[in-house]
């Protein structure tokens, strides 16, 4: 992609966030009416930011999730097909230049084919295009959002964990990548990680689940450093020490490392650092456990200009997933004016034209 388009940082302002309802056709059946509230609670939150919800529905349940919705929130309810709800790896990534907005797509095939994700990596040019004002570019390479992290300065991180696992893209090398981002996200630094990975990720260590950037240069990081006895306590460590190294005027904010096992005795991938940035408020995850608290107030340090909005997502958690991996932001600019409109009305079904 040319005229030198650039990912935009989650801070940007949004006018709205994408969604997928959980429903009894996916994983989340065993935990429904639970995982269906932890939704409810992250619309009321966004809706409270000024922020709009986008909320893709299978057609056989949209009568049941429009009586949960509340009528005068402002959510278009889109109809839609899927796999599963982890919108932030297939749903569209946004970029800008000075003059314009494009959004972007690279392809999906579940975390290098660990599930079947062909109904996922239809959803933007079968049903998010039709929002947009502009076409959806596809780029083909599977790259997932949440492997992403940017900054307003065009420094992107990812860790190589994920990238080199040769089920999403044979052997591309790490040069290879960083020449993909430059060419299609704008990126101007691109850094590969090299630590850090929490037990039960499918993801093979999404940068969301590990390092986050702030406005201004700082790095929140999900450590251990309150359990030196745990399994995970030397890679975070790694994790945080190379990150010293390779952005060493950034200001570091260590998170601590709750531990939560499901009813099998599975270690669960809970991470502080999978919060969602939405127009001055930050949607974060906690877990029901005692390290939520220092994590809000670490949170509240990291991000003094941001309203922080704690929310449950212990549910999210048994999925192997938490708040961020089910959401994907939509900058300003991006939709057509006539969505944008739409969502003055409360919630309302999307009619294809």
């Amino acid at each position: 992609m040319t005229d030198n388009y650039q990912l935009l940082p989650e801070w940007t302002q949004q006018d709205a966030v994408m969604l997928v309802w959980p429903d009894q056709h996916t994983d989340w059946k065993p935990w429904l009416d639970d995982v269906q509230n932890v939704y409810l609670k992250i619309i009321e939150s966004l809706n409270q930011a000024k922020t709009n919800v986008v909320l893709l529905v299978r057609s056989s349940e949209i009568k049941n999730c429009l009586n949960k919705l509340n009528k005068s929130a402002q959510i278009l309810v889109v109809k839609a097909d899927y796999n599963d709800t982890w919108i932030r790896d297939y749903g569209f990534l946004s970029c800008a230049n000075e003059s314009a907005l494009q959004p972007i797509e690279f392809a999906f095939n579940g975390w290098g084919q660990k599930f079947d994700a062909a109904k996922d990596n239809k959803i933007n040019q079968d049903v998010l295009s039709q929002l947009c004002q502009q076409a959806i570019k596809s780029v083909d390479l599977v790259v997932e959002g949440g492997a992403l992290e940017i900054d307003q300065y065009g420094t992107l991180l990812s860790t190589e964990l994920c990238l080199t696992n040769p089920k999403r893209n044979g052997n591309k090398s790490i040069a290879e990548y960083q020449q993909v981002f430059q060419n299609f996200l704008g990126a101007k630094q691109s850094i590969i990680l090299q630590n850090g990975h929490l037990e039960g990720d499918d993801t093979d260590g999404h940068i969301d689940t590990l390092v986050r950037f702030t406005p201004d240069n700082g790095l929140v990081i999900q450590s251990a450093f309150n359990r030196p006895e745990d399994s995970h306590f030397i890679g975070l460590a790694a994790l945080v020490k190379e990150c010293q190294q390779v952005l060493p005027t950034h200001q570091i904010f260590e998170l601590p490392l709750p531990q939560i096992v499901n009813s099998h005795g599975d270690r669960l991938p809970a991470s502080y650092a999978n919060f969602l940035i939405s127009n001055q408020h930050i949607l974060c995850p906690i877990y029901q456990q005692p390290e939520d608290k220092l994590a809000m107030q670490i949170m509240q340090t990291a991000y003094p200009e941001f309203t922080i909005v704690p929310i449950n997502c212990l549910p999210l958690v048994q999925q192997f997933g938490s708040l961020h991996c089910i959401s994907m932001q939509i900058p300003c600019g991006i939709l057509k004016p006539e969505i944008l409109q739409s969502f003055a009305n409360g919630v309302r079904v999307y009619e294809e034209k």
